[in-house]
């Protein structure tokens, strides 16, 4: 694979970086990461990873635009409402990017469809808002042997997953959690969220996937990142294995 001229130049603060260089570009180009909810984290995420090419990006989302949504899900503006967050999102980042291979799947992501949807991607980057899609993606990826990246927020706080299950040792979501919680969403509608917060745990987000596809830094496998943003508090905690979890069936 050969660099064009315009190629060159789009990624140059990219390549020049010692640890990217052409070879890492060429990586990130060939990469396919597949994006769960095109909303406050999926909005970052899918805008990061275009610009930085990332050559095949699947963005997964039924719902449809709406006016509480523009305060935190950037992808998106006034213009947008009422259309399928899917179809807006792919558009606009063929704007950003329009040389890479944007796939939109105007869906609910479920036990049926998954495989289907997610089986042609290295890495999920799971920007859902609730535990039964999370624990879905996580258990389809551990089966599988994919990476997934997890984002969550509400209020002020945010977390952040990288589960790498290419290794043995990588935990898993239900060893943080063992089952969905009664109040199964992030619920934004009625505890609020922080707009600027879904930007910064959707950035980092993208910077895990990112690291992950260079094999480049210290990888977040195995920690939990959380953030405080009214106290600007970061903690990176360990997240132990848990010997009765399902993951380590998995591994048998």
């Amino acid at each position: 694979m050969s660099f064009s001229a315009k190629q060159i130049e789009r990624y140059s603060r990219q390549i020049i970086l010692k640890k990217v260089g052409v070879i890492g570009q060429k990586k990130l180009l060939n990469s396919k990461v597949l994006i769960i909810g095109a909303g406050g984290l999926g909005s970052p995420i899918a805008i990061y990873l275009a610009a930085s090419g990332i050559g095949t990006i699947g963005i997964v989302d039924n719902d449809r635009v709406e006016i509480s949504n523009i305060q935190r899900q950037i992808l998106f503006n006034s213009n947008d409402i009422k259309k399928n967050k899917s179809i807006v999102a792919a558009n606009k980042l063929k704007q950003i990017n329009p040389s890479l291979n944007i796939i939109n799947f105007k869906k609910k992501i479920d036990k049926k469809n998954i495989d289907k949807i997610a089986k042609n991607f290295d890495i999920l980057a799971d920007g859902s808002d609730n535990f039964k899609t999370r624990f879905l993606i996580n258990d389809y990826c551990l089966k599988n042997r994919k990476i997934l990246v997890v984002g969550a927020i509400s209020k002020f706080d945010g977390h952040i997953f990288t589960f790498n299950f290419l290794k043995k040792s990588s935990p898993c979501l239900r060893c943080f959690m063992h089952t969905i919680p009664k109040n199964d969403r992030d619920n934004c509608e009625y505890e609020g969220v922080l707009g600027p917060l879904a930007g910064i745990i959707g950035s980092i987000q993208a910077n895990e996937i990112i690291k992950e596809i260079l094999k480049i830094g210290v990888s977040l496998c195995g920690y939990i990142l959380i953030i405080n943003s009214l106290n600007l508090t970061f903690k990176k905690i360990k997240l132990v294995k848990r010997s009765k979890c399902t993951c380590n069936d998995i591994y048998k």
